[in-house]
């Protein structure tokens, strides 16, 4: 077969390979670029042009294009690895190409069966001698190939097609096999003999290594051949179960993950299991272990009755009565981790008590202080003992300890009744020129307001990124700090839409909702609270709080536990002037709550905020 010859057989080969990956081409699939993360499945199969077309991110793929992204290849690499996976030679035999159904070959394969006395290489294998003259297997000590000749052994798949196999034990991979008439499945017709449980392997020779060991099997060809034998199976069902044991190896584990998962689709019995140990495939088993190899393939029946018990047991697992001692045991061993109260009581009165594990999340128009809020809320939960993780990725870590040391300047004057004028701002505090013309007062503010911060300081951990900190970040860091310190902290977000994305290639909606699932599952797998601050859409600023008002509100909405809105008071009422609202001092604020999966949703705490010195204070 010419080179040509080989691309267009290929390229028509798109179908196939899709199915066999467990792919239903009936419907739009998640698409096969690598650097897409389609969360909602938007390719499409087009036989027309035997094509797969997606339509987020604008690939048009043949079946060069996928194979090249599956195994991350490049150039002649693409053309090498799909001519392997379909068993097709695009070498010359005698100075003549090949032509696939030739008559000749039918004549070829019974003129090597004479020969086959002339070699060992079967033997070698560890294939019996009843196997070998069952399958009519065949010699040819002159095999051409481009560049040369092999002695090869000769094992007929069909009438009149045939696989060559290199018998030199150091040939390479490229130099180890020609499938000449095509890549039919081997020995097919066991599939509808009534008997006992027939094994599905990848290459012939493990087939045959099956026969050796007393059992059954039809062998693939190669991976790329699972979307053939699903279409074979789907138009007449095996008469028997299936056994699904391809190499021990990525592709092999893969490949068969998708063809039990199809299998059942189409309500026909099989089950994938692991039969080689160490080895790579059936025929590695057969001469490492010829025993125990044939113990095991003899007991096809016991493996199957294992494989039914393991998915009935794996099945009953999802009954409830199966996790209700672990949930009594979750009752008892919460009596030991309360909630963590947030510091200001009426919010924990709305909360039950404080934060659970879960994602909360809290939003309100700019300058309206989320992230003095939760700063302050993560300094009052540090007082208690408890660790808090501050993921910031729009402010430095020093804004941020600015921010906590002015808020304390401010109570220390209202603890002793000082002048609020003593008390200072973010700025003044980091100013250090400033501290030339401060006051001896002022300055012992200051070092007070130090003194306190330093008394849980060690409680507070701040990651600060510009850019550079997403989901899958905040994830390690948090295991990270719970391995180290054997501490689970509360973790703090801000905020929710300036994660690096998961996707660049995604849009900033997909890109926000799987970073809400990240943070959800993360609150999930570690049993913490996770507090992200969100963005509000604009055409909300001079309207009351409700969930339509946080961007990207769709995983915001759903997937949070609970949904707070900060929002000043008197929103949304006629006149209102959001202006004059914002330059009061302090400001009016309010706390709504939207959304409470496991309380009561529409609770309300009112604040003054001071914003010059970042605190806020319940009414």
């Amino acid at each position: 077969m010419t080179r040509d010859q080989a691309k267009d057989y290929v390229k028509g080969q798109l179908e196939t390979y899709l199915k066999g990956k467990g792919i239903n081409l009936g419907k739009p699939f998640r698409c096969l670029n690598p650097d897409h993360e389609d969360n909602n499945p938007s390719m499409s199969y087009d036989p027309r042009r035997q094509r797969a077309h997606c339509f987020a991110c604008g690939v048009d793929w043949d079946i060069f294009n996928v194979i090249a992204a599956e195994y991350n290849l490049t150039g002649a690499e693409v053309f090498e690895k799909a001519y392997d996976l379909f068993g097709v030679d695009t070498g010359r035999t005698g100075g003549q190409e090949r032509i696939w159904g030739s008559p000749d070959y039918p004549s070829y394969i019974m003129a090597c069966q004479s020969q086959i006395t002339q070699t060992q290489y079967p033997q070698n294998r560890g294939l019996s001698k009843q196997v070998i003259q069952s399958f009519g297997l065949g010699y040819d000590p002159h095999y051409k190939v481009a560049g040369g000749e092999w002695q090869a052994l000769i094992i007929p798949t069909s009438e009149s097609t045939y696989l060559a196999r290199n018998t030199d034990p150091k040939a390479g991979k490229a130099s180890r096999y020609r499938k000449q008439g095509g890549n039919p499945i081997f020995n097919r017709e066991a599939l509808w003999r009534e008997g006992k449980p027939v094994f599905i392997v990848e290459g012939e020779l493990d087939a045959l290594s099956i026969y050796t060991a007393g059992g059954e099997a039809v062998a693939l060809g190669s991976t790329a051949n699972a979307g053939a034998f699903l279409r074979l199976v789907e138009g007449k069902p095996p008469a028997r179960p299936l056994i699904i044991a391809l190499d021990n190896d990525a592709d092999g584990d893969k490949t068969a993950a998708a063809l039990e998962e199809a299998l059942k689709q189409l309500q026909i019995a099989a089950w994938r299991v692991s039969l080689y140990g160490e080895g790579k495939d059936a025929n590695e088993a057969l001469q490492a272990d010829r025993e125990a190899f044939t113990a095991l393939v003899e007991g096809a029946e016991q493996i199957e009755e294992e494989a039914r018990a393991a998915q009935k047991l794996a099945y009953q697992q999802n009954s409830v009565l199966y996790h209700l001692p672990a949930f009594v045991n979750g009752i008892a061993a919460g009596v030991d981790t309360p909630s963590v109260s947030t510091g200001f009581s009426k919010l924990d009165a709305e909360l039950d008590g404080g934060l659970y594990e879960g994602l909360y999340i809290i939003g309100s128009i700019s300058s309206l202080g989320k992230t003095s809020f939760l700063l302050q809320m993560a300094d009052q939960i540090a007082q208690s003992g408890q660790d808090v993780l501050v993921f910031s990725l729009e402010m430095a870590r020093t804004e941020l300890m600015s921010k906590s040391i002015s808020r304390e300047t401010l109570l220390r004057v209202q603890d002793t009744n000082g002048d609020i004028r003593l008390a200072k701002t973010a700025r003044g505090i980091t100013a250090g020129k400033r501290y030339q013309t401060y006051a001896p007062e002022e300055l012992r503010l200051i070092q007070d307001a130090l003194n306190a911060y330093t008394g849980y300081a060690e409680k507070i951990y701040i990651s600060e990124g510009i850019g550079d900190i997403g989901a899958q970040k905040v994830r390690e860091t948090v295991k990270q700090h719970i391995e180290i310190t054997g501490n689970a902290p509360v973790v703090v977000v801000d905020y929710l839409q300036i994660l690096a994305p998961h996707n660049e290639r995604a849009t900033d909606k997909q890109n926000t909702d799987r970073a809400v699932l990240e943070l959800k599952r993360l609150s999930r797998d570690c049993k913490i609270p996770v507090l992200c601050v969100s963005s509000f859409n604009r055409e909300n600023y001079k309207n009351a709080v409700t969930m339509e008002a946080f961007k990207e509100s769709g995983a915001v909405e759903y997937s949070s536990d609970i949904l707070i809105g900060l929002q000043l008071f008197g929103v949304g009422e006629k006149d209102f002037d959001v202006d004059e609202a914002k330059r009061r001092t302090p400001r009016e604020v309010e706390l709504v709550i939207l959304k409470n999966r496991n309380g009561a949703t529409g609770g309300r705490v009112a604040f003054e905020y001071y914003p010059l010195f970042n605190y806020f204070r319940e009414e």
